[in-house]
């Protein structure tokens, strides 16, 4: 589509002078945190309302595209000496986000007013601390993986005992595996529960339904697993294993495996509580993080003839005075662009497409998709099971990702021209005879899995992008070197905040010797 005249504004905006981040923005959603009712079921909405979940301006601009995009180039940026330096008051702020008033503070909140009920109302309220702590391990998980070793244990006391205590930095691998076991523990309790009207009201994520709540518990824990898997591949083995020969036990996001499944109703998607569309917009030009990236595009997608290109890009076009000529072809920016070069030729360029990302004010968040669960099913039969559950896991994953960003596009409301998913002789050709065709050895194989993996999770998932990333190292980015002293590269992981420290010195002094930014993630041993 070449829709973008319009947007030539805000191509040029950033290339003039990068604007600052708009606090007036963080607040694009309702907030059902407002709800002067303190009881569990509103705690339990206000913990679902989750703004490092939704596409929302500000965690967006100054952590996921500021960061993680930045280290995947799951979204472009502009080279500089600072590109890989992340700001200490963002990343301040994404920590206590989880705590206070974050999914952690609300759980507690959960905790202190279920240990007041008799056993009569426990036995009714129970769904939602259940379901509360699904994210609770989502979200704590996500910051492990940006930090490791975090208070948890003793984190949020106040609600219980009256008083604040400074808590203590837990072992970040311990942790893991207590959320793995405590997401088995979920799963038995939702094979047995039955939902209540109450539930389904609060439940803002997934409407009351106990099975999509134990399949989100699941492919979380099957997310984990193979996390972990390259630093226990004897518990991870053994543990994926039993969930995938045991699908009627284990449940999971998988679309049913098919290729032409509705993620509205299969994936875990937190959907926008507003038609607010500028937040996700004003996120990507700010950085500007709106052009086709280098490895995805032309690396990528473009040999492959990927019929997803269509919704991920627009092809954009030259303006000359009054006249605008939109570009033929598909193409996105070397890497190897300086900012000079990107100022001078950045019409040349794809950007990404307004349909899907820019002006969607139907997108949601994204917590789990059936492509993501195959992906992983696909990697796990490769590595522990056949090669012919392989492909089918990998065949399905593919055509997942392309039903799901069709869905995404088909979502837009703004009165802008929708794409057409194509039919499924397309796709299976796509699937069967492209380069992304699963072919070539064990090697090449993992290599085809986890650069798609990549690839679906793109910018919108960028923090489970670098997690995978670091984990595998694919896909094979050419990573450029900044001239920063002590920042020339990605980090391996973000120093802990400096309110995190100044607040809580005493435990900070048992992590402080892993506070480096070279220090890898327990489960990445590459």
């Amino acid at each position: 589509m070449n829709k973008k005249r319009y947007f030539l504004l805000f191509i040029i905006l950033p290339i003039l002078g990068f604007t600052s981040c708009k606090s007036e923005l963080e607040d694009a959603f309702n907030n059902p945190d407002q709800t002067t009712e303190a009881s569990i079921p509103g705690f339990f909405a206000s913990l679902l309302n989750n703004d490092r979940v939704r596409p929302s301006y500000y965690h967006y601009r100054t952590f996921i595209l500021s960061n993680h995009a930045i280290y995947t180039q799951t979204a472009s940026f502009i080279p500089s000496n600072t590109m890989y330096q992340p700001n200490d008051g963002y990343s301040s702020s994404y920590w206590t986000g989880y705590y206070t008033p974050g999914v952690l503070g609300l759980y507690r909140k959960m905790e202190a007013a279920y240990a007041e009920l008799g056993e009569e109302e426990k036995s009714k309220e129970r769904i939602f601390l259940e379901a509360a702590k699904v994210v609770l391990y989502d979200e704590g998980s996500k910051l492990i993986d940006n930090y490791g070793d975090i208070p948890f244990s003793e984190a949020g006391s106040l609600p219980a005992t009256n008083e604040a205590v400074k808590a203590k930095f837990d072992d970040q691998k311990e942790l893991y595996y207590s959320f793995i076991e405590g997401l088995r523990e979920i799963n038995s309790f939702f094979a047995a529960a039955s939902t209540t009207g109450d539930f389904a009201k609060f439940d803002i994520l997934n409407s009351g339904n106990v099975d999509k709540w134990r399949r989100y518990a699941n492919s979380l824990r099957l997310r984990l697993l193979m996390r972990i898997s390259n630093v226990d591949e004897g518990k991870a083995r053994a543990e994926v294993m039993e969930m995938l020969s045991n699908p009627a036990e284990y449940p999971l996001v998988d679309g049913g495996n098919n290729g032409n499944y509705s993620p509205g109703t299969a994936d875990i998607l937190l959907q926008p509580l507003n038609t607010n569309t500028a937040s996700l917009r004003q996120a990507l030009i700010e950085g500007p993080n709106f052009y086709a990236t280098d490895y995805m595009l032309n690396k990528t997608m473009k040999p492959a003839n990927d019929p997803r290109i269509p919704v991920f890009y627009d092809k954009f076009g030259v303006t000359q005075g009054d006249v605008f000529t939109p570009n033929k072809e598909y193409n996105a920016m070397p890497i190897t662009f300086t900012e000079a070069e990107i100022a001078t030729n950045y019409q040349k360029y794809a950007i990404l497409d307004s349909a899907t990302f820019f002006d969607n004010a139907k997108l949601p968040g994204i917590v789990a998709t059936a492509s993501e669960t195959n992906f992983a099913k696909a990697e796990a039969y490769l590595r522990w099971g056949s090669n012919v559950d392989a492909k089918a896991a990998y065949d399905a994953a593919l055509k997942q990702s392309v039903t799901f960003y069709y869905y995404l596009n088909n979502l837009n409301n703004s009165g802008l021209p929708l794409e057409t998913k194509p039919d499924d002789a397309i796709i299976n050709d796509f699937v069967n005879n492209s380069t992304a065709s699963f072919a070539g050895n064990t090697s090449e194989k993992l290599e085809l899995i986890l650069t798609q993996k990549w690839l679906h999770y793109g910018f919108l998932q960028a923090q489970h992008a670098w997690s995978e990333y670091r984990r595998t190292g694919y896909p094979k980015i050419t990573v450029l070197r900044a001239g920063l002293a002590n920042y020339a590269t990605p980090p391996m992981r973000f120093l802990y905040p400096t309110s995190e420290v100044s607040n809580n010195l005493q435990n900070y002094e048992a992590v402080r010797a892993k506070d480096t930014r070279n220090t890898r993630i327990f489960w990445d041993v590459d």
